[in-house]
């Protein structure tokens, strides 16, 4: 019998120790960054996302830890802004990288914060996959549509912007892939 604070297999500490250090370095570089923010909403966007990340981190660190429930259970993280999209495309300058830490700016950030979730979702994922501690496994599929709503915040904030475009097919191609499948039929006798 193997106690709570040592059930975990070895994929899932290689794994979870992965998702705890992405997550200090998000936060660590959304410390370094946020002098630089000029617009007041994204600045609100960062400052409640760090406090969110940053709680999260905690109760995954706790029940890493111990094995055991944490103390601070999983919340939802809820944004505030709606989620209308502009859609289509505008000719625009290329994007490059940047030269010198004087062009750090709102997009650049913004940019960074929307790579970090779809980072975050994607080892949480995977590591949730590998976790033989069932309270660790569930304290990180709770996390993932934290990531996926803090991303689409964040991408709402860059279309807002113009930072990131949205193309859409025509309605007619959009319908042609929505009709492309028909529903399931439970085979006869099961």
């Amino acid at each position: 019998m193997t106690s709570p604070q040592f059930n975990h297999s070895a994929h899932e500490l290689l794994d979870v120790r992965e998702v705890l250090t992405m997550t200090v370095s998000t936060l660590n570089k959304i410390t370094m960054l946020r002098p630089m923010v000029k617009d007041s909403e994204l600045l609100d966007i960062l400052n409640r996302q760090y406090t969110f990340i940053e709680q999260e981190y905690n109760t995954t660190l706790d029940c890493f830890r111990s094995g055991k429930d944490p103390a601070v259970p999983t919340k939802s993280y809820k944004m505030k802004q709606d989620n209308n999209f502009q859609y289509g495309l505008q000719s625009k300058e290329p994007i490059a990288p940047i030269g010198s830490e004087n062009e750090i700016n709102d997009q650049v950030i913004s940019t960074f914060l929307l790579g970090a979730h779809k980072s975050a979702a994607s080892f949480k994922t995977v590591a949730a996959l590998e976790c033989t501690n069932p309270v660790v496994r569930r304290v990180l599929a709770d996390s993932l549509p934290n990531c996926i709503e803090m991303a689409y915040e964040i991408s709402i904030y860059q279309n807002t912007n113009g930072y990131y475009q949205v193309p859409q097919l025509a309605e007619a191609d959009m319908k042609i892939i929505q009709q492309t499948y028909a529903p399931a039929m439970q085979p006869v006798g099961v």
